[in-house]
């Protein structure tokens, strides 16, 4: 790659004051999504210890687990804050970069994670340029697993914490499922979201193989996320909890479920 992309400054400073680290630990959604991901990724990844670059990693949640799990783990990460966390990981390696213009050589790596970086980039070219990098880096044969944002998920996040009665979340919801664009209005920062059949058209155009499309949350992720907003109460390690994974588990060969998850995970080739 010859050009030098630029991300976003309202992105780098959403991530550099927000806590990422412990998103995936402290609700109830954020460890059903961490769960369901690493379950997900394990049934795909060749044995340890593979080479993986965890493209858009963040402060290495997922990269912790692969490094424990004997896996060889490099991230990248546009957020200097995030590769400084990442860097103290045992087992873990990272550097500040952009998924649209790895410094990897070709072939490089056994998988390829894009489990943040395409749901912040609202042009289809720029999401081609990311998809396009990891399949040159990937070895032939190896994985590519990347991660998008459900088009549905603000519609279904908004009803779970009544935001939706709201007008100008109504309008905002309607422009991002008519458009997939979301401004960062609320809560979040500049984001794409995607339906499935979109992402999996993405994938196969950036020259990678159909790929397998996972709702990783499942349909029960809204009352869980409903749930610990009325009662104040953190649902990990309950009941509820456990019926929201069962379901999600449940819904998987479902594909006209896939997008009533928050997140969907497609596992693919080069």
């Amino acid at each position: 790659m010859t050009r030098n992309p630029a991300v976003r400054p309202e992105i780098i400073d959403f991530y550099t004051r927000s806590d990422e680290a412990t998103r995936l630990h402290a609700t109830a959604t954020g460890a059903l999504e961490l769960a369901r991901t690493r379950e997900l990724l394990r049934r795909h990844l060749p044995p340890p210890p593979a080479r993986v670059i965890d493209v858009g990693g963040g402060p290495g949640a997922h990269a912790r687990w692969l490094a424990e799990d004997g896996y060889t783990v490099h991230v990248v990460d546009p957020v200097p804050k995030h590769v400084s966390q990442a860097s103290r990981l045992d087992g873990v390696t990272a550097e500040v970069g952009d998924a649209r213009a790895l410094t990897a050589a070709a072939d490089s790596y056994d998988v390829v994670l894009l489990l943040g970086p395409l749901y912040h980039l609202h042009d289809k070219a720029d999401r081609f340029s990311e998809l396009v990098e990891a399949a040159r880096v990937a070895r032939p044969g190896g994985l590519v697993a990347a991660a998008a944002i459900s088009r549905y998920s603000p519609l279904l996040d908004y009803i779970a914490t009544t935001g939706i009665t709201e007008p100008a979340i109504q309008d905002g919801v309607r422009d991002t499922l008519d458009q997939g664009r979301y401004a960062g209005q609320r809560s979040f920062t500049v984001a794409y979201f995607q339906t499935s059949d979109e992402l999996r058209e993405e994938i196969t155009e950036a020259g990678l193989a159909d790929p397998t499309l996972y709702g990783v949350e499942g349909p029960g992720w809204v009352a869980v996320k409903a749930i610990e907003k009325y009662t104040a109460t953190n649902l990990l390690d309950t009941a509820m909890y456990d019926a929201a994974l069962a379901a999600a588990r449940l819904a998987e060969p479902h594909a006209a479920l896939t997008d009533a998850s928050a997140h969907i995970l497609a596992i693919t080739q080069p």
